[in-house]
Parts: C-alpha cells; sequence; structure tokens
C-alpha cells in the first residue's frame, strides 16, 4: 500500500503544482489583506476538493454511461499527462498561467479568484481530474481507494499550506527555485503518463 500511496502522491502533486500555484496566487491577491487572503486560499481549496472527491467517486461510472472504456481513458488521460509533462519542462504551462492572472489582475470587476481562477481550473483542472480518475481505476479494492483518497488529500493540504506561507517563500526562494523544480517535476510527470499509456494499450489488447 505505501508503494501505492507513494506513486499516486507524486503524480497528484506533479499535476496539482503547489509549487506552481502558489506564485500565481501570490500575484493574484498582491493587493488584498493577509485575512482576505486567508480566506480565499481556504475556499479554493475547499471547492477544488470537492470536485476533485466527485470526480474520484463517480467518475468511473460516468465514463461507463458514456460507453467510454477505462483503456480509452488511460490512453487519453496518459497523452494529456504528457502535454502537461512537456508545457512544464519548458515552462510553457507556468506562462500559460501567468497570462490568465494578468487578465484576472486586468478585469477590476473580479476580486475573489477563489473559484476562478484558482478552484478551477488552476488546481482542479482537466490535468488533476483525469489523475484522480486514472489513479481510482487503477485502485482495486476499498483499501486502495482510501489509500489514493489519502494522496490526494495529502496534496491539497500541501496546496492549503503553499497558499497560505505564499508570502513568506516568495521572499525566501524566488522564482528561479521554482522554475527549477517545475522542471524536474514535469520529467517524472512524463514517465508516469507513458506509464498510464502503456496500462491502456495493454489493456485494450487483452
Amino acid at each position: 500500500m505505501m508503494e501505492l500511496f507513494l506513486s499516486a502522491f507524486v503524480t497528484l502533486f506533479v499535476v496539482i503544482d503547489p509549487p506552481g500555484c502558489a506564485p500565481i496566487f501570490y500575484g493574484l491577491t498582491a493587493q488584498a489583506s493577509a485575512v482576505q487572503r486567508r480566506r480565499m486560499a481556504i475556499r479554493a481549496v475547499v471547492v477544488s476538493t470537492f470536485i476533485l472527491v466527485g470526480f474520484a467517486a463517480v467518475g468511473e461510472d460516468l465514463l461507463r454511461a458514456l460507453g467510454i472504456s477505462m483503456s480509452a481513458f488511460r490512453i487519453a488521460g496518459g497523452i494529456m499527462l504528457f502535454v502537461i509533462a512537456i508545457d512544464m519542462v519548458f515552462e510553457k504551462r507556468t506562462q500559460r498561467r501567468e497570462d490568465r492572472a494578468q487578465k484576472i489582475r486586468e478585469t477590476p470587476k473580479i476580486e475573489d479568484v477563489s473559484i476562478f481562477p484558482m478552484a478551477m481550473p488552476m488546481i482542479a483542472g482537466p490535468g488533476s481530474i483525469a489523475t484522480v480518475m486514472l489513479l481510482m481505476a487503477r485502485a482495486h479494492g476499498p483499501e486502495a481507494n482510501i489509500v489514493v483518497f489519502a494522496a490526494l488529500a495529502a496534496n491539497l493540504l500541501l496546496m492549503l499550506a503553499a497558499l497560505l506561507a505564499i508570502g513568506p517563500i516568495m521572499r525566501v526562494f524566488g522564482g528561479q527555485v521554482e522554475a527549477v523544480i517545475t522542471r524536474l517535476l514535469g520529467v517524472i510527470l512524463a514517465a508516469l503518463a507513458v506509464q498510464f499509456v502503456l496500462d491502456g494499450l495493454e489493456g485494450s489488447i487483452f
């Protein structure tokens, strides 16, 4: 079970990407007070938790209702995660997030960024939704399902901690360290994405 937990934790950590989301949140809430920033951070994580847990719980049934096999979803999800990994290695994902954040900053009517863009699509985006569904599909039995949920909970708690502590973190580490971490995580995610595709091909052939 520890191997499953570590695999699920690393996969979700790379996709949810607390080190990448936290600086964007910091930029979006630069004009907010400490209390406002804390409330938005908590709200963003709570909302994204409901979204991800919901898809983890009923995602496979939804696919079955749509006539989509799990093998096909594994292949599609693996390809999606591989594209995300390439973006992370070449820092395109960070640039897109920064562009989205800049658009939000330029829209004066939008003050609370906890739901959009933080909860969705930054935390509970297509990549993380696909990942929790893939992990739940690979988990067999109630104990394995609990392990996956534990890995998800651990990542969301790390996200909350990163959002709450982003001010001191940015002052200590800066943007260069975040860029290095993002590239390393991108390489790991690429390997995991290929494994998802191989699992899907194996399931469709055999």
